[in-house]
């Protein structure tokens, strides 16, 4: 028996073939630029053995210039604590341009209540010094509940939405302070080629508005400067930060610090 065809079916099986062809190239170039597409972005993970956190660069950023300003005013800890689950509820930790009616910055702070003018507010060194002046003030704020001390300062509308943030600030400020060692690794992609020079002279610099004097008086102090250096490395072209026997490398494969490096404690080095 022979088959025969009509005209319709055999434009049909033609139309069937050209797209199964046309879908076929598109996949293979498709394919062929993944790994182009598939580049991941900065990114910053904290870990400690409370737990650990993923951050955006500016995240990370910011939590290390905290936690740089509360070393120069010689606060503690929990200051430090009450300082990040503020901002994480604000901003979660961005240096917003907006918000609420005049609010602006990482604490969202309003230029109508007296904390300074717009531009000084989206300081994250001069807001954080304002948030901390403030914090200070507030009678037995290292004993009572996070929400309250937070509040007192905020006047938020919604006090009680700082409490669920303190978990996730004790992890940073456990590791921003430079009580847990090693516990910032961040990466970010270098696609310039040569590589931009390293300005290891402005990352010092900035580090001292937050810090003051970056001499390093104890090994936390050490790992605090190495924990802002590793956060602040995409904006000042760092690709290594040494200190204390250990040496942090912008490289995808490699999973936190490495041993080796800088075997003293006398100084950060950053290259």
């Amino acid at each position: 028996m022979r088959l025969r065809f009509s005209r319709g079916v055999i434009a049909i099986a033609i139309i069937v073939v050209v797209l199964a062809v046309g879908i076929s190239v598109g996949l293979y170039h498709l394919l062929k630029r993944t790994p182009q597409l598939a580049i991941p972005e900065a990114s910053c993970t904290v870990r400690t053995p409370d737990g650990a956190l993923d951050l955006d660069p500016e995240q990370a950023q910011i939590s290390a210039t905290i936690a740089a300003v509360a070393a120069r005013r010689k606060l503690p800890e929990r200051a430090v604590v009450i300082a990040y689950a503020t901002a994480i509820q604000e901003s979660k930790l961005f240096n917003l341009a907006y918000g609420d009616r005049d609010s602006v910055g990482v604490f969202q702070q309003r230029e109508s209540q007296g904390w300074g003018a717009e531009k000084q507010l989206m300081d994250p060194v001069y807001a954080t010094n304002k948030f901390f002046a403030a914090l200070v003030k507030v009678k037995n704020y290292r004993k009572i509940p996070l929400a309250e001390a937070a509040q007192a300062v905020q006047r938020s509308a919604g006090g009680y939405a700082y409490a669920p943030h303190e978990a996730d600030a004790k992890i940073l400020a456990a590791a921003f302070t430079g009580r847990v060692p090693q516990a910032v690794h961040c990466w970010y992609p270098t696609s310039k080629s040569p590589a931009p020079e390293p300005k290891t002279g402005e990352a010092r610099k900035q580090l001292a508005r937050a810090l003051g004097s970056t001499a390093i008086t104890s090994k936390k102090r050490g790992w605090l400067i190495a924990a802002w250096s590793v956060a602040h490395a995409e904006k000042y072209a760092l690709s290594r930060v040494r200190y204390s026997g250990a040496t942090w490398s912008n490289d995808i494969e490699v999973d936190g610090w490495q041993a080796g490096g800088a075997s003293g404690t006398a100084q950060v080095e950053l290259s």
